[in-house]
């Protein structure tokens, strides 16, 4: 009975120290994670405060729209061209984003791309100052992209139609390289009243753009189709938003342009960028039936000045951000010197400016013969007769 006694006190101690060490342990590592949470909360609240601070060198904030400070480019980079154009050719570009996208998309725009506009507004459903975002008063959703685009661009018009040329809307999955926008759009004047984007042809005589590779607007487009909403001659017609503000385009005059480059290769796409390099598409897929212009596959897909990409999740923006303002091969030329714009007067870098330079720009135009630029519209179009659509369509 003694022995049974003793075995039975030896449990009891054993259960209580080991109960006691559990509850010391435990309270050890509760003390720990706090401190580390609280560590950790501290270093996110000083990576934001450190995300503002940086913010404020790039932007000016004005009601919900955000002012580049400068043209972002390297420091000793020759960026002359770029930046006569940032001030001559003036960009506005708004976003379609919603409150669910501001972290998972539209951050990443915010810290990429949009940074080479010269005005940034990223239009949502409702107002968001922190971000900022502008409040449309619409609701969410695939049937409301008509909608928001209608509002967007009378925003645009009625609180910035005064501070720029051309007015983009791309999606918050869209990448863009304004650079290269600013090249396509300087042989035109901001009181043409003409768009541009990736071409479609069903449904309207003269195309419209791809929503999701982007379009731009010039200041005339704009002032007319917010005019044709006022006279009723446009009205939320479907859904479908790129075919629906194509259809009032139409409508109110304005030209659906050519935005192809000096070869004839698209510079507007609406998939990401492996996909036009290494897909291919079957023929029964909707694309070949859609594109105004034959379409290449490979790497003629794209032109090497390229506007914009579609699909481009979060990681891939600030690839692609990389791959065009910072991969360079050594050694190398561009071999596609692309024609200064008419009545700007560059003063060229070095590799424009070398004898070997000109020689071999000249013999580039001479292997181009008569390749048009991005000056044409669709008159001179229409009196060459419209390309050949693809082959069996």
């Amino acid at each position: 009975m003694k022995a049974l006694g003793s075995r039975f006190s030896f449990y009891a101690g054993f259960a209580v120290g080991t109960f006691t060490l559990y509850v010391f342990l435990r309270q050890v590592w509760f003390e720990r994670t706090l401190a580390e949470q609280k560590a950790s909360s501290f270093d996110k609240l000083q990576d934001y405060q450190q995300q503002l601070e940086e913010e404020k060198k790039i932007w000016k904030k004005e009601r919900s729209a955000l002012f580049n400070l400068k043209h972002p480019h390297h420091t000793g980079e020759d960026s002359r061209m770029a930046d006569e154009l940032y001030k001559k050719v003036r960009i506005f570009c708004w976003v379609m984003t919603g409150p669910n996208n501001l972290e998972k998309k539209a951050r990443h725009v915010k810290s990429t791309w949009s940074r080479h506009c010269n005005i940034v507004v990223f239009m949502s459903s409702v107002d968001d100052p922190d971000f900022p975002t502008v409040g449309l008063g619409t609701k969410e959703g695939r049937d409301q992209l008509y909608w928001k685009t209608i509002r967007a661009f009378h925003y645009a018009y009625e609180h910035h139609g005064h501070e720029a040329d051309w007015f983009l809307k791309a999606d918050d999955d869209t990448y863009v390289i304004v650079d290269n926008l600013r090249w396509a759009l300087a042989n035109h004047t901001p009181e043409e009243p003409i768009y541009f984007g990736r071409r479609f042809k069903p449904y309207t005589k003269q195309g419209y753009m791809s929503g999701g590779a982007g379009y731009v607007l010039s200041k005339e487009a704009l002032r007319r189709f917010v005019e044709g909403f006022k006279s009723k001659l446009c009205t939320h017609t479907t859904s479908v938003e790129d075919l629906a503000m194509g259809q009032c385009m139409e409508k109110v005059g304005v030209l659906a342009g050519d935005s192809r480059d000096t070869l004839h290769r698209e510079t507007f796409h609406p998939f990401e960028p492996e996909q036009h390099l290494t897909a291919k598409f079957p023929k029964s897929f909707w694309y070949w039936s859609y594109c105004y212009y034959p379409i290449s596959e490979g790497p003629n897909c794209c032109s090497d000045v390229s506007v914009s990409f579609h699909y481009v999740n979060a990681a891939r923006m600030y690839l692609l951000e990389y791959y065009t303002y910072h991969l360079r091969a050594f050694g190398y030329r561009y071999r596609y010197q692309p024609p200064a714009p008419l009545g700007y007067n560059f003063e060229q870098s070095s590799s424009w400016g070398s004898s070997e330079g000109k020689k071999d720009h000249a013999s580039q135009e001479k292997g181009q013969g008569e390749s048009v630029d991005l000056s044409r519209t669709d008159e001179k179009q229409d009196a060459a007769g419209p390309p050949a659509a693809p082959a069996g369509k």
